[in-house]
């Protein structure tokens, strides 16, 4: 078992606990530029986990660090995609800037979510957050001279400083370096007095407010910065997908990014990485299924149903909650702890203690 002994201030603030984790971060890099040969078929497919886990970054500022449950992010991802199209397509803008300015609208959204939605948590904010993303796609459906309607809008290969990332290879590489760019800049805001903010308010908003916190800035940063991140993502995944439609930012895709966070692990980085693998690799499990059932009294039909999927996703929802709260990035630091301490691991000691309600705690 190791045991980290900081001798400095410096060893604090560094974005690595030691040499040995930035090893393992450089190490990964290296085996992501690799990865493109080792599987050139699959290149695709890992650029659209790179876009999942940017998307799932987004929303685990808001409700895996701030403690904000939504389910509008995939009307922020809906905003950032068409606006960048507008901009790059329509207006013919520079790549860089058509990108900037949809991160810029989409933060502008998250503001007008955030200020109403300061006097709302728990279930009345997701549900507020439900009805927005509901607005937002009839928005998409009907303004025709912006969106294209229900007709759709297709969607160019992005041109970068006169460089075409029209092959599957570049696109890959532009999906790495804008999810990197998006981690490091979230790091860096988290170690900051904002992150800690987001923290405490996540933690009690009564404690936070006590210290000095304005709660109302915070969130309303929190929401801002969190569609901002999605509205980058959205500009990736018009490219991504090549084809833009109002049914695809749909509600179901809302309950994606948030079974993402979820499974992945809640108020971790990590646990958005993990989470998007898992959302990206399940629709194609379920697809490869529906093709492997046998018809056999009846079960190839109701696989194939078209209901199967979003229900997987919400009973897949309910167990992590019940069985393994903390997602997968949790499991993961579980076994680490059980290798590390063997053989003096104790099975209690991720026992889960019991609960008090409110109520009770003050007798």
């Amino acid at each position: 078992m190791r045991f980290l002994f900081k001798t400095s201030y410096a060893q604090e603030l560094g974005l690595f606990r030691d040499n040995v984790q930035r090893n393992w971060y450089v190490a990964l890099f290296a085996a992501l530029l690799v990865l493109p040969r080792v599987v050139p078929d699959y290149v695709g497919d890992i650029s659209l986990v790179f876009i999942y886990g940017l998307c799932g970054l987004s929303l685990m500022v808001l409700a895996g660090y701030t403690g904000l449950i939504s389910l509008g992010h995939a009307a922020f991802l809906g905003i950032g995609a068409y606006a960048h199209v507008f901009f790059a397509h329509d207006l013919q803008l520079p790549w860089i800037v058509s990108v900037a300015l949809a991160c810029v609208i989409t933060a502008a959204a998250g503001v007008l979510v955030g200020l109403p939605a300061l006097r709302m948590t728990g279930v009345y904010l997701t549900i507020a957050t439900l009805a927005f993303a509901l607005i937002i796609q009839e928005i998409f459906s009907r303004w025709d001279r912006v969106t294209g309607g229900l007709k759709g809008k297709p969607v160019d290969k992005p041109v970068l400083f006169g460089f075409s990332f029209a092959s599957e290879l570049a696109f890959y590489f532009l999906c790495l370096a804008v999810l990197i760019g998006a981690l490091w800049l979230t790091a860096n805001l988290l170690r900051a007095p904002t992150g800690r903010a987001w923290v405490a308010i996540r933690d009690s908003e009564i404690a936070a407010q006590s210290m000095g916190v304005n709660v109302a800035v915070y969130k309303t940063m929190a929401f801002a910065y969190s569609a901002a991140l999605m509205g980058v993502a959205g500009a990736l995944f018009a490219h991504k997908i090549s084809f833009l439609a109002p049914d695809i930012f749909s509600v179901l895709l809302s309950i994606q990014l948030l079974l993402m966070v979820v499974v992945g692990g809640l108020g971790s980085l990590h646990g958005a990485l993990y989470g998007a693998v898992f959302v990206a690799i399940l629709p194609v499990l379920i697809s490869q299924a529906r093709d492997a059932v046998p018809a056999w009294h009846g079960l190839d039909r109701f696989v194939k149903q078209p209901g199967l999927e979003p229900g997987l996703f919400g009973l897949i929802l309910v167990l992590f909650i019940l069985f393994e709260p903390l997602g997968i990035y949790g499991r993961w630091m579980k076994v680490k702890l059980y290798f590390a301490m063997f053989p003096l691991y104790k099975r209690a000691t991720f026992k889960r203690q019991k609960a008090y309600m409110r109520s009770e705690r003050l007798r």
